[in-house]
């Protein structure tokens, strides 16, 4: 564990996207002794995901419905989650979508649909959920900005915009709960080498779920605000502010 690191904060493991291939790393390395929750859609469908996070040393696992476009069902879930299991020591928001920019571009249904998955539907979670860590005083939060949202390309722009927002929000949200012992760390990872990017060519300074896993917990222990994943990434997002405009239209996805 690197100097300066802690305990990640004890609780429930709640996991918004239980299908999630990252999220569920972050859930797997955490899992040991604690209480884990797996929200998402036909949760009778996650036997595979609770059999592993038991074989990883779970004291118990539990599947719930979540559906993350159900904005009115977020609150009584998480509170059904205090209720029942105790409060909760680390959340991770790992549900959304990438959407087909080309479909998004014709169709506003889908480009709304996509917007509000990966923006609308996160911030009302996380509103939700800050308000409830702040009453227990605790609790660790995890969500997934982007290097699509670091600077929005016309190659994505619809996705990178709803991560643009989220990462705006996010970085707000750290503000507002600072000093209350609540915790909220902002990921901003490169390409993930997955089922979410499958039939994609990776991009340079690609990473697997295992690394940015690797790096979400790293990022607990410390209580750091940001982690780029891979790390040098970092002096990419800098490089990337002074791109020309005429060159940046063309960037890939």
């Amino acid at each position: 564990m690197a100097l300066g690191s802690r305990d990640v904060d004890t609780g429930v493991i709640l996991l918004l996207g239980g299908r999630s291939e990252i999220g569920f790393e972050v859930a797997r390395r955490l899992a040991p002794g604690r209480v884990v929750v797996l929200a998402a859609r036909r949760s009778g469908e996650l036997s595979d995901q609770r059999a592993a996070l038991q074989a990883a040393g779970a004291s118990a696992v539990h599947c719930v419905e979540f559906d993350a476009d159900d904005l009115p069902s977020h609150q009584p879930l998480l509170e059904k989650v205090t209720a029942e299991h105790g409060p909760i020591g680390v959340t991770v928001l790992a549900f959304g979508i990438l959407g087909d920019q080309a479909r998004a571009e014709r169709d506003p249904a889908h480009a709304v649909a996509v917007v509000n998955t990966d923006y609308v539907a996160q911030v009302n979670v996380l509103t939700s959920l800050a308000n409830l860590l702040r009453a227990q005083d605790s609790g660790q939060i995890v969500v997934f900005s982007s290097i699509a949202g670091v600077r929005v390309r016309r190659a994505n722009y619809v996705y990178g915009s709803a991560k643009a927002g989220l990462d705006g929000f996010a970085t707000g949200l750290q503000d507002a709960l600072h000093g209350t012992g609540v915790h909220l760390l902002l990921i901003r990872s490169g390409f993930v080498i997955g089922r979410m990017t499958e039939g994609m060519d990776p991009a340079p300074l690609s990473s697997t779920p295992d690394q940015v896993a690797d790096a979400v917990v790293a990022g607990l222990h410390r209580r750091a605000a940001n982690v780029a994943v891979p790390g040098a990434l970092r002096l990419m997002f800098f490089a990337m502010r002074f791109v020309p405009q005429s060159i940046w239209r063309r960037m890939p996805r």
